[in-house]
């Protein structure tokens, strides 16, 4: 009997665990995220990336919140598919608009 409940329970924490580790929201990269990524690119491939004054725009519409989530991955990425988009980020030092870099 107790073995039968030892069992039961390890399986729905592992149900538990597993859902927390797939879905959580945030264990995803800002990086990967379409939604977050789209306004920096003119297509819906995301393979060509906007000109560099609609880049501006597009990362100083996001909170500041996002673009340090952004800048974060960029300097531990090691996906060749950010590359591009990265090189630009950084080259706006993580600007916010607010005037001061940081």
């Amino acid at each position: 009997m107790n073995i039968k409940m030892l069992c039961m329970g390890a399986m729905a924490l592992s149900m538990i665990s597993g859902a927390a580790l797939a879905g959580g929201g945030s264990g995803t990269s800002a990086l990967d995220d379409a939604a977050m990524m789209a306004p920096f690119y003119t297509d819906s491939s995301m393979k060509t990336m906007r000109g560099d004054d609609e880049f501006k725009a597009a990362w100083l519409a996001l909170n500041k919140k996002d673009q340090d989530d952004m800048m974060s991955q960029c300097k531990t990425n090691t996906d060749k598919q950010h590359n591009d988009f990265c090189a630009n980020a950084m080259k706006l030092g993580g600007a916010n608009g607010a005037g001061s870099g940081g």
